[in-house]
């Protein structure tokens, strides 16, 4: 009832392109300029991390930008590949037309050469066209795939990061287990994780274990009653428990913390972005629900352990990297019953998460906890 999901190994970079124009000639001086757009969830962007390095290192010579939204600013502003970063507020200062059509002036003016737009949405499309970029590449399920002038073939069952890269295909192939996504945390965000440490007692032991029991998403959320029974299975083995999560997901550390007050750290909404991956990296292992702190784990290095109800790894957001681990319930009939996420299940037993017990998750944690430990 649990799997480990690796990445693939064998040549996924071999006819998946739907060639409409020439390879752009990664060596030409003519690309001076490069913007990669990704205004979806935190996670999406993390994800889109592996494609800023490959971008600097085929055009080194090229400023290399980043359109986002303002949540994902944190992730990007330490970047050292990055020149320049967007923030497209589209859900608040930037809605509506008027603001689409200012960050379409503003992308005019910087002349942009070339665009690569993981985010599949007619918006996207339309921003690359309307700035006027002359190489455009996104993927053939983009509902704006018109406004592209090259176009490249989603794939299904693999991972993000694998079709992502993929996107490249127009400038070189490329070996995609070079490139894992990356958080460059500073000196800032490592003093303010060693101050919460020291005021919770963290600092005097190494048995640390982080855990995400968020997401936007009611059907992709552990129940509540397993987390506290995982946390009490782990305390008991001498294991201290730290909830990361943002402010939204407040009302759950409370909930759990209520159950259990020993050995349980409540850091969720408290943090940045980045220091909540500094607070990964200090575990020994992070266990979090198909959300974005799974990736965020992948990035800082720390085994990420992810729990999946109503989507399936299949879908390419499992956590990347041979010692990362899912766990699921398999073979129910209605699984999955959606892309992201629903408010509620809709067959109303909620068998995907209800069956997948504290007892099983709890055992597969020993066993990455035991396996890392030999490494």
């Amino acid at each position: 009832m649990h799997s480990v999901v690796n990445s693939r190994e064998s040549n996924l970079l071999s006819n998946i392109v739907e060639v409409k124009k020439k390879r752009i000639d990664h060596h030409s001086s003519q690309i001076r300029k490069i913007l990669i757009l990704q205004t979806a969830f935190i996670g999406d962007v993390i994800l889109t991390t592996p494609l800023v390095k490959a971008l600097h290192l085929l055009y080194p010579q090229a400023e290399i930008q980043f359109l986002t939204i303002p949540l994902s600013h944190n992730i990007l502003e330490t970047n050292p590949h990055l020149k320049k970063i967007w923030i497209y507020d589209k859900r608040g200062g930037d809605k509506g037309i008027l603001g689409f059509l200012r960050i379409i002036k503003k992308l005019r003016g910087e002349a942009i050469d070339l665009a690569i737009v993981p985010h599949r949405s007619i918006r996207s499309a339309a921003l690359v066209f309307g700035a006027g970029i002359p190489h455009r590449i996104g993927f053939d399920r983009s509902t704006g795939r018109f406004l592209y002038n090259h176009i490249v073939k989603y794939l299904t069952n693999v991972h993000e990061i694998e079709r992502n890269m993929t996107l490249l295909n127009y400038i070189t192939p490329i070996v995609t287990e070079k490139y894992m996504p990356e958080i460059f945390i500073n000196q800032v965000d490592r003093r303010i994780v060693s101050n919460l440490f020291s005021a919770t007692d963290l600092r005097k032991t190494q048995n640390i274990i982080s855990m995400a029991p968020g997401s936007i998403w009611p059907t992709k959320r552990w129940p509540v009653k397993y987390w506290v029974q995982l946390i009490k299975l782990l305390s008991r083995d001498g294991y201290k428990i730290i909830l990361i999560g943002s402010k939204n997901d407040k009302y759950l550390a409370g909930q759990i913390s209520q159950c259990i007050p020993m050995n349980v750290v409540d850091a969720m909404g408290k943090f940045t972005i980045r220091q909540s991956g500094e607070i990964i990296r200090r575990s020994r292992l992070l266990v979090s629900n198909d959300s974005a702190p799974t990736h965020l784990g992948v990035a800082v290095g720390t085994p990420v352990l992810t729990i999946f109800g109503s989507t399936v790894p299949s879908f390419g957001f499992f956590p990347f990297g041979k010692k990362n681990k899912v766990a699921e319930i398999k073979g129910l009939s209605c699984r999955p019953c959606t892309d992201h996420g629903r408010v509620g299940c809709p067959k109303e037993h909620f068998k995907c998460m209800l069956d997948l017990k504290p007892e099983l998750v709890f055992q597969i944690v020993m066993e990455m906890l035991n396996e890392n430990s030999k490494n």
